[in-house]
């Protein structure tokens, strides 16, 4: 038995951030086990409680007593968002570290293929670094939707490397929706979200890419993210009153790599690097 085995007992660790969620956390964990149970036996869901002051505590300890060997139920101080994932990564036994954010979900068909294909990269004693998938916009105002998709910049059915990508669109982006990851690699980069921060999802879709060297791409529509609420983080007018925490993402990013190293090693990637960081000053100086 290998040491990643020996570590990781699971084949993925879903994660899910969570503060004052007690109206949406029962069917957030209902819909996830009923998707998990159907599919993948080897998993486990991690509520990440960020110091709820409502029942989101209580409602997460009972799933843990219904589900002991499924469910983890981490309770911490608040800290924010960022600090939701790192504790989740801390507490991850999962060989593939996922996110899902409390008021968003997967969809089961999409689940059921990518969950198939990590199991058998594992069977195969080759596990992915990292697998990106669709990620559909639910908007709430209008009730439409838009699918972001990558056919245009990764190779589908083949594993592959940061050399054989193709060119991103200005509006496409990997973002913490799109990309799963290996667990160890997230740890080897020393991945660590600020704390009291919004925004730091694009931290978490940008700097562990230079140590990721096998990836694989599935043209599926796999997350749900839900958007449109006037209190949502992303909303322009909160994110005007947040512009300080939008810079101290800014600066992390920067600060996270050398891009003329990454570019040396991967030209592409560090191409696509640049970009990102690109699109974050600039959305970030119009706010100002």
């Amino acid at each position: 038995m290998s040491a990643t085995e020996t570590v990781f007992n699971k084949k993925i660790s879903l994660c899910i951030p969570m503060y004052n969620e007690s109206s949406i956390i029962a069917d957030t964990a209902k819909t996830l086990h009923e998707y998990m149970s159907a599919t993948f036996e080897n998993y486990e869901i991690i509520f990440s409680n960020d110091g709820s002051k409502d029942g989101t505590a209580a409602i997460a300890d009972a799933y843990v007593e219904k589900y002991p060997t499924i469910v983890k139920a981490v309770h911490k101080p608040n800290g924010g968002h960022g600090s939701g994932v790192n504790r989740g990564l801390q507490e991850a036994t999962g060989l593939y570290y996922k996110v899902v954010d409390s008021d968003d979900w997967v969809e089961v068909d999409a689940l059921k293929k990518v969950l198939d294909k990590l199991r058998q990269f594992t069977r195969d004693g080759k596990p992915m670094d990292m697998l990106i998938a669709n990620y559909v916009y639910e908007h709430v105002e209008d009730n439409t939707q838009k699918v972001v998709r990558y056919r245009n910049v990764f190779p589908q059915n083949k594993v592959f490397g940061w050399d054989q990508i193709g060119r991103f669109r200005p509006s496409q982006y990997l973002l913490m929706h799109s990309v799963i990851y290996r667990t160890q690699l997230l740890r080897d980069c020393e991945l660590e979200l600020p704390k009291h921060t919004f925004y730091v999802d694009n931290i978490f879709a940008y700097q562990p890419l230079p140590h990721m060297q096998k990836l694989f791409y599935m043209d599926v529509d796999l997350y749900r993210y839900f958007i449109g609420r006037s209190d949502q983080s992303v909303n322009e007018k909160v994110m005007v009153t947040r512009v300080d925490q939008q810079l101290r993402v800014t600066y992390h990013m920067l600060r996270s790599h050398d891009l003329k190293q990454v570019k040396v090693k991967y030209p592409k990637l560090g191409r696509y690097m640049f970009n990102y960081l690109s699109m974050m000053v600039a959305i970030s100086s119009i706010l100002l």
